[in-house]
């Protein structure tokens, strides 16, 4: 089955490379392209792509708005975002991925990374890089960027694994090598993972990652 894509982003060169990219990719296509926010929400509506991959800062409406307007909490049913950025501490990330964004990406994305954001999205899924999510998520906590709302508690305690499980993840572990870490199986992972999103109300292990982060859980 083949994954549909809308590309949003205000600089043509950019979403050409994009388009590029994704369309040599076996199993996606991209179906549409917005050159600002408007235009993305539009198109996005109205051709329900599986992902929408939209730059941060765009004329119209911005890529934090298109968001929260197309997978936000309110969304009944809400279309997969995955946001990019430059990083140059861009702390609009954060927002989008409050708003519900399924992960984000730098614009100088290869190829592999670019194709498993989208596949991950498609598949319900976050991409957490450990060279981009970790990161930037660690310089939002050093840097006090945050909500204005109280940090959510978990309904009930955490394991000591469940822990273990919520560092793996924030440090950009997929579920093979979060296994292989801690000496489990890929269905126990599954397991704890499904735990610890019903306990702390996330949607997706981004959110679980911010929590994360914002908790001070990160090993120094």
């Amino acid at each position: 089955m083949t994954i549909r894509v809308l590309v949003a982003d205000d600089q043509d060169i950019v979403r050409t490379g994009l388009r590029m990219l994704l369309d040599a990719q076996p199993g996606i296509e991209v179906v549409a392209e917005a050159v600002d926010g408007r235009e993305a929400l539009e198109l996005a509506r109205r051709l329900r792509p599986d992902v929408c991959l939209l730059d941060i800062r765009m004329p119209e409406l911005d890529g934090i708005e298109v968001t929260r307007l197309l997978a936000g909490p309110d969304v009944a049913d809400p279309i997969a975002v995955v946001v990019i950025t430059t990083f140059d501490l861009d702390e609009y990330v954060h927002g989008a991925l409050k708003a519900g964004a399924r992960g984000f990406l730098l614009k100088d994305a290869g190829p592999e990374l670019l194709s498993q954001a989208v596949r991950a999205a498609a598949s319900g899924d976050a991409l957490i890089a450990p060279s981009v999510t970790a990161r930037l998520l660690s310089t939002f906590s050093e840097l006090g960027v945050s909500s204005s709302e109280p940090v959510a508690q978990p309904v009930d305690p955490l394991t000591e694994r469940e822990e273990e499980v919520l560092v793996t993840v924030a440090l950009g572990h997929t579920n093979a090598e979060i296994a292989d870490e801690l000496c489990i199986s890929l269905s126990t992972v599954k397991t704890h993972l499904a735990s610890l999103m019903s306990k702390l109300g996330a949607r997706n292990r981004v959110e679980l990652a911010m929590w994360a982060y914002e908790t001070d859980r990160m090993p120094a």
